[in-house]
């Protein structure tokens, strides 16, 4: 395996922002390890998302309203200030779900929260892109006049494969062409799953609950 990307998510956001870790979080070892200033600036310094070719590599998901151009574009724009000398702008503003769609003459703060929602949090959202951040279950429970956000025709993403990950209750499977989703489970207790780019081979291994391998 020549190359090995690791996508920045809203967790690893919460570690770089130096807050103490939430249970839920499951950043101890990070936050109490000795060298924990150097693994937060090897994680502040990953993307947010990736294109390889065809390929686009994300924590969360793109909205539909977006092309890969775009994507790229704003992911660019929140890496631009995490990879910064002051990154605490990004870490004041960053939390919270509004607004709860794309526009492009948002600015400042408001701009730079939507897009890291969309890119690391993001499970369902409308046609135009309207998030909703509190349903996390399976695509099948999906809330009135939401889908998933890979669901929707008009997405503008649909010629390109997407690999992703973030959305446990999904378990890996997405039956969808061009979508390939990781997260089997890890942190319930699953398996941790690991893909090859070039021919789409995926590989498992066990987990403990709380994403603890063996």
């Amino acid at each position: 395996m020549s190359n090995l990307w690791l996508q920045i998510d809203h967790h690893h956001l919460t570690s770089c922002d130096d807050r103490s870790a939430s249970q839920k979080d499951t950043l101890d070892a990070i936050l109490s390890a000795p060298d924990r200033h150097d693994l937060l600036e090897w994680l502040r310094h990953h993307p947010l998302l990736v294109r390889d070719g065809d390929n686009l590599i994300v924590h969360a998901g793109i909205p539909p309203q977006w092309d890969a151009g775009q994507a790229r574009d704003y992911a660019g724009e929140v890496e631009a200030v995490l990879h910064s000398e002051t990154p605490g702008r990004l870490f004041r503003s960053m939390y919270g779900n509004s607004p709860d769609s794309w526009h492009d003459d948002l600015t400042g703060d408001e701009r730079l929260r939507v897009i890291t929602n969309y890119l690391t949090r993001m499970r369902f959202c409308d046609a135009q892109g309207r998030l909703d951040l509190t349903h996390k279950q399976g695509p099948g429970n999906a809330p009135p006049g939401f889908a998933p956000w890979y669901a929707h025709s008009n997405r503008g993403t649909r010629d390109l494969t997407i690999v992703f990950g973030h959305w446990a209750a999904l378990n890996g499977q997405v039956h969808q062409r061009g979508l390939h989703a990781l997260d089997t489970g890890c942190v319930w207790g699953g398996r941790l799953r690991l893909m090859r780019l070039n021919d789409g081979k995926y590989w498992h291994t066990s987990c403990a609950p709380g994403g603890h391998l063996p």
